[in-house]
């Protein structure tokens, strides 16, 4: 490679990347790599790329090396890149390929942006949905299965049997020791349901032990003869009333219409029979006005 050629190149290089190029020798130079399109939200990157020209440039490759001066670039990525722009400068042999180099080198760098954000926004998302799956985990609770209630069963009961035997104990601290025993013989009775469910033929037994010529007795006989006394009662108040108000009318025109005292009893006592009051109280109404009451 002549030095007219290279001088060529650099003169090229420095009107392109006036303030990224640094000339370390008359073979060797630096430019400073920044991504074409920068990402907001995600952290800068920026790489320095040295390039050494070798006697066979640009027939042959020049020697070249990476360095990250802005974030975080692992190794695997630093190979990576390494990697491609030996493809690249492979392709282009046979004629100056730094500017080929370095446009590959923004390109990449913002493609590399671009993998870190959409990374971020699948991170921000997975982060979300646990946390939704757990706070409906939280509000939802554990699904009840016929297992998991049998066994919640179980345990209940037996915290509640012991429970119960606690304050069975406390109970009996507070009794005379004679009260005890007979608390806990009453305890041990059987009432009459657990009787039954232990001997459902209990109640065919009790029928057979009716003495003989014994009269079954319906108990709905006592409550339609109430119903009926009740209907009586209402009918002879209402005619009661009734004759109540006839005696008061008939008597009051009797005394207008006969002044004569014997006449007057006379048709009251008419009144009387015909109507024939079943109490004493109507008796009385009815011959309120006469002199001489029957």
């Amino acid at each position: 490679m002549s030095a007219e050629v290279l001088a060529e190149e650099f003169e090229v290089l420095e009107s392109i990347y006036p303030t990224e190029l640094t000339k370390l020798s008359e073979r060797e130079i630096r430019i400073a790599i920044e991504p074409d399109d920068p990402v907001d939200g995600v952290e800068p990157l920026a790489l320095a790329l040295d390039v050494e020209y070798t006697d066979g440039y640009p027939d042959a490759l020049p020697n070249f090396s990476l360095e990250a001066t802005e974030g975080e670039l692992d190794e695997a990525e630093i190979k990576h890149l390494h990697e491609e722009l030996q493809k690249v400068g492979e392709e282009n042999l046979g004629m100056a390929m730094t500017f080929t180099l370095v446009t590959h080198l923004r390109e990449r760098l913002s493609g590399l942006l671009r993998e870190r954000e959409e990374r971020k926004r699948q991170e921000e998302a997975e982060k979300e949905r646990k946390a939704l799956e757990a706070e409906e985990a939280r509000t939802r609770g554990t699904p009840v299965t016929v297992e998991s209630f049998k066994a919640w069963k179980a345990k209940f009961d037996k915290e509640l049997a012991e429970k119960r035997a606690r304050e069975e104990e406390e109970r009996l601290k507070g009794i005379s020791p004679k009260e005890r025993e007979e608390y806990k013989r009453m305890q041990t009775r059987l009432t009459g349901r657990q009787l039954f469910e232990r001997d459902r033929t209990l109640s065919a037994e009790d029928e057979s032990y009716n003495e003989e010529g014994a009269v079954s007795v319906d108990i709905s006989q006592y409550d339609r003869a109430a119903q009926e006394e009740e209907e009586n009662d209402d009918d002879r108040a209402s005619e009661e009333a009734l004759l109540s108000f006839h005696a008061d009318n008939m008597s009051t025109t009797l005394d207008l219409l006969a002044p004569d005292v014997v006449a007057t009893n006379f048709f009251k006592k008419a009144i009387y029979l015909v109507h024939r009051p079943s109490s004493l109280t109507l008796r009385d109404k009815v011959f309120a006005h006469s002199s001489n009451p029957l």
